[in-house]
């Protein structure tokens, strides 16, 4: 009988330290999906053995499309929402929108369309800023950084200031191209975000 009950016990605190199981939902562009590297390399493929490793009963989900833009996540996000039902969502999008120069107050209002589906559903949000190289002008470059920190005010949502901080422009860290980073800056982009992301995990209801 005692070796019974703590069996019982043992399966009731396994239970109980994965009380945060869900799903994660990444909805992002090249840079989440490992552009020009295998996605088992990608910093996504990397949350996903860092959330196992440290006990959670989380499955990540990478939704994420090479050249997407905050308008084609918007379109695609009420579809994702309904098929895996995340109790987290991570937004990186908005990089291809600087990139083609498009407005940032329809960047702005896309995201905040995102942010408000995720959370009608229940999901936690976390948000990617982005950043654009200077070459853009330093009028458009502002008001397009402004545009996630902005959000995360308004919206009061957990906020990354730049997801790609070390490294955008570091030696090293980029692939040839200049726009994706390379193998070895996998590991810094997940450190990037760890930091706001894991108390969302163990935030209560």
């Amino acid at each position: 009988m005692r070796t019974g009950f703590i069996g019982v016990v043992l399966i009731l605190t396994v239970w109980i330290s994965n009380a945060s199981a869900g799903t994660i939902l990444v909805v992002g562009d090249s840079i989440s999906a490992a552009f020009g590297l295998d996605t088992r390399q990608g910093w996504v493929n990397l949350l996903q053995k860092r959330i196992t490793e440290q006990g959670y009963d989380i499955e990540v989900i990478n939704a994420s499309i090479s050249g997407d833009t905050s308008a084609g996540g918007a379109a695609r996000l009420p579809g994702l929402l309904k098929e895996h039902q995340p109790q987290w969502v991570i937004l990186e999008l908005g990089g291809n929108d600087g990139l083609r120069g498009q407005a940032p107050s329809q960047l702005q209002q896309n995201l905040a369309g995102m942010i408000d589906q995720s959370r009608e559903q229940g999901a936690k949000v976390l948000l990617l800023g982005m950043r654009l190289p200077p070459n853009y002008g330093q009028r458009y470059t502002h008001a397009f950084a402004q545009v996630f920190s902005d959000l995360a005010e308004q919206k009061s949502v957990s906020f990354v200031p730049f997801f790609l901080e070390g490294v955008g422009g570091v030696p090293g860290m980029m692939q040839a191209d200049g726009l994706h980073p390379g193998l070895t800056a996998q590991p810094i982009l997940l450190e990037n975000v760890w930091p706001e992301l894991q108390p969302l995990l163990n935030k209560p209801e």
